[in-house]
């Protein structure tokens, strides 16, 4: 296959795709990596990944740099686990993308190229901070009851209300609690509202976790 016939492939695929010579520059970009990550194919072409995406690893860590582990891997190494990473996109955002690797070994031309499959996982990665945080909530929670246990709400809940927690419980953004119940955003801040006079809460989470702890949802 030649080097344009895999180009051709690539902007075929519904991932952002796009490909990288071993020096880290950018030689393939296909539309869905443009509608991605908002950069058209000749602001992309012939840069390096670090300039365009300037990825960073779960830690904060730089991941797209000179010494780039992928691209100083052995000549024979030909799979690579994917990776989760954190990109900069051309509004100056950022997403959190999942990245998979394909070694591409040209046996006419001897030149190597990595093929670099992405996709948004963005909301995956918003649900996990939230689990994290309810986890990390819950712990702290449960050490305040020991020793200063909190009463049951003052007025019961409705039946929407504990709807409303069940979903934030399980994950979901405001958007996607009003687009599941059909309600209005105004409708979800007055529920939300209620929720926390009746459960003495000051803020989403901890009516989260109140209402989980107190079996209430």
């Amino acid at each position: 296959m030649l080097d344009a016939e895999l180009f051709a492939l690539l902007e075929n695929t519904g991932d952002a795709a796009f490909a990288v010579t071993e020096q880290g520059e950018i030689c393939s970009w296909n539309r869905s990596a443009e509608a991605l990550f908002g950069y058209p194919i000749h602001e992309a072409l012939h840069r390096g990944c670090r300039q365009v995406l300037a990825g960073i690893g779960s830690l904060g860590t730089p991941v797209c740099h000179e010494g780039c582990t992928v691209l100083a891997c052995p000549e024979k190494k030909s799979q690579f686990p994917n990776f989760d990473l954190n990109v900069k996109t051309r509004s100056g955002s950022r997403l959190w993308i999942n990245v998979s690797t394909i070694v591409y070994n040209n046996e006419r031309t001897g030149r190597r190229l990595l093929v670099h499959l992405a996709r948004d996982i963005t909301d995956q990665k918003k649900t996990e901070e939230l689990a994290h945080k309810v986890r990390e909530f819950s712990r702290q929670l449960s050490e305040q009851d020991a020793l200063n246990p909190h009463p049951g709400p003052i007025v019961a809940l409705s039946e929407q209300e504990t709807q409303v927690l069940k979903l934030f419980a399980q994950g979901k953004s405001s958007p996607g609690v009003t687009r599941t119940l059909g309600i209005s955003p105004q409708t979800l801040r007055n529920h939300l509202h209620h929720i926390n006079q009746k459960l003495r809460t000051h803020n989403r989470l901890e009516a989260v976790m109140h209402a989980i702890q107190r079996k209430l949802i």
